[in-house]
C-alpha cells in the first residue's frame, strides 16, 4: 500500500528497489505480483532462506522482477553498475535478546532489537520502508531517523500475538525488562508492529513520527 500510494515520488517504477533480508520472500513476492512495474533486488545472509525464497518467487511467477542474492546487504547492495536506487525495503530481524543464542539466531536484532534498522537509516537511502516493532526501542529508531534527516511520511500498524520465537522464555523476559525500562511496549501476550515510510524526499509531505509512536503504544 505504501509503495502504491507513493509510486510517483518514490520513483520505483523506473529504478526498482533494494531489499535488506529476504526471508522466505512470500510477502514481497505477493507485492511484486500485485505491482507489475516493481523490480526488487534482495539480499540475505542465510543460504537456506535464499533457497526457499527463490522457490517461492518462482512459484508466484515473478522471478524476472524479484531477484535474490546471497550476501551482506551493506556490502553488496550498491555494488552493481549504474545509479544508486532511492528506496530500500526491509522486514529485518528485530527480536531483542542479550545475545544471539536464541531459538532462531537469524531473527536476532541486537540487544534492543533495532540494530539493523539503525544501520539502514545511516546508509544514506532517500527512502526507507521498514518494520518498526513496539518492543524494539522504536523511539530511538524514530529519533535516529530524525537525526539523519528523515520524516515518517506514513505508516500502517497492527497488533500481533507473540509467536514461538518472541515468546521463548529468555527472549520474553528480556523484552519485558526492556519495556519496563521505557524502551518499548508489550501487552500480556501481544505487541504492535508498524511498516513505516521514512523519507528525505521533499516531494513527499508530512511527518507522522508522533502518530507512529502513539500507534505503537508509546508516548510521543
Amino acid at each position: 500500500m505504501l509503495l502504491e500510494h507513493y509510486r510517483d515520488p518514490l520513483g520505483w517504477q523506473e529504478e526498482g528497489v533494494v531489499e535488506l533480508g529476504t526471508g522466505d520472500a512470500t510477502a514481497i513476492a505477493e507485492v511484486v505480483a500485485g505491482l507489475p512495474d516493481l523490480r526488487v533486488r534482495s539480499f540475505d545472509i542465510s543460504a537456506p532462506s535464499i533457497e526457499q525464497a527463490r522457490a517461492n518467487i518462482s512459484a508466484r511467477g515473478v522471478a524476472d522482477r524479484y531477484t535474490v542474492e546471497l550476501g551482506d546487504f551493506f556490502d553488496q547492495a550498491d555494488s552493481a553498475a549504474g545509479p544508486r536506487v532511492a528506496t530500500v525495503i526491509s522486514n529485518p530481524p528485530y527480536i531483542p535478546a542479550p545475545d544471539r543464542d536464541i531459538l532462531m539466531p537469524e531473527l536476532w536484532g541486537g540487544v534492543f532489537g533495532n540494530d539493523l534498522v539503525l544501520q539502514l537509516l545511516k546508509s544514506d537511502y532517500d527512502n526507507v520502508i521498514t518494520a518498526v516493532p513496539s518492543y524494539s526501542d522504536p523511539e530511538i529508531t524514530v529519533r535516529t531517523a530524525e537525526d539523519h534527516g528523515y520524516r515518517v511520511a506514513n505508516f500502517l500498524a497492527m497488533g500481533l500475538d507473540f509467536g514461538p520465537y518472541s515468546s521463548e522464555p529468555k527472549v520474553l523476559e528480556h523484552i519485558r525488562r526492556l519495556c519496563a525500562a521505557g524502551h518499548g511496549w508489550v501487552g500480556d501476550d501481544e505487541y504492535m508492529v508498524a511498516v513505516a515510510l521514512f523519507t528525505r524526499n521533499p516531494d513527499i509531505r508530512g511527518d507522522r513520527a508522533d502518530q507512529l509512536l502513539r500507534a505503537l503504544q508509546l508516548p510521543a
